[in-house]
């Protein structure tokens, strides 16, 4: 669905991400790990387009997008959670909701099935996003994501300050995303076992490179914790 091909990227004279060669299949869960400061945000960022690539290839169901605007690429059926979920806190929920249906006829009512796979929103609809909890919060980044109807949901570390039951609801919903729903995700994540767990592939990143990758069974056979390992 998603193939990267020897991607590089700079910030001044660093060169942060390395000849990144990755692929995405389609209808499953891929997990991409790695310590912090590796490159994996800044990949995401440049799958999205937020950041311009300085070479390389990013090919999105045959079709090179790495010229085209974040708008574009959402209208082609990508979808971004970004780390630390840049929602509208003066935005109520349903309003934030919205904004993400943006690339497309927006609707004039949330969809039902926002609602089924985060009930806790339908419930705070009229109350502003800077007034949710964290994981609450995180919840509505997922569902305003989910309003532009996209193939490819990327999330960057949803799990990051959020409270244990929140994070296993959010693995129930991207799996039911997966499963029944037909969607493709890819996660960055640095809690191993909430990786492990979710994961039918995986990859690994180390210095702004691609280290290792295989089926998310294998995780633990091929030592992923070891690798991500402070």
């Amino acid at each position: 669905m998603l193939n990267i091909e020897n991607l590089n990227q700079y910030y001044g004279g660093s060169h942060i991400l390395r000849g990144v060669k990755l692929t995405i299949p389609e209808g499953k869960l891929t997990v991409l790990l790695g310590r912090n400061g590796v490159g994996k945000t800044t990949l995401l960022r440049c799958l999205m387009g937020v950041v311009p690539t300085k070479t390389g290839t990013i090919t999105w169901r045959g079709s090179k997008i790495s010229s085209l605007p974040t708008h574009a690429r959402v209208a082609t059926g990508l979808a971004y959670v970004p780390q630390g979920r840049d929602i509208f806190p003066r935005l109520s929920v349903e309003e934030n909701l919205l904004v993400g249906a943006a690339s497309r006829a927006a609707p004039k009512e949330i969809p039902d099935h926002i609602y089924r796979l985060f009930p806790v929103l339908r419930d705070m609809k009229h109350r502003r996003g800077g007034d949710l909890s964290g994981g609450q919060q995180q919840q509505l980044a997922i569902a305003r994501a989910l309003m532009s109807e996209p193939q490819l949901l990327i999330l960057d570390e949803p799990t990051e300050g959020i409270q244990p039951s929140i994070i296993r609801d959010i693995g129930r919903t991207l799996r039911q995303l997966v499963d029944e729903m037909g969607m493709t995700v890819l996660l960055v994540e640095q809690y191993y076992d909430f990786a492990r767990e979710l994961a039918d592939h995986y990859w690994v990143m180390s210095r702004g490179e691609i280290v290792a990758g295989g089926a998310g069974s294998d995780m633990d056979a091929h030592g992923v914790r070891e690798l991500i390992a402070v």
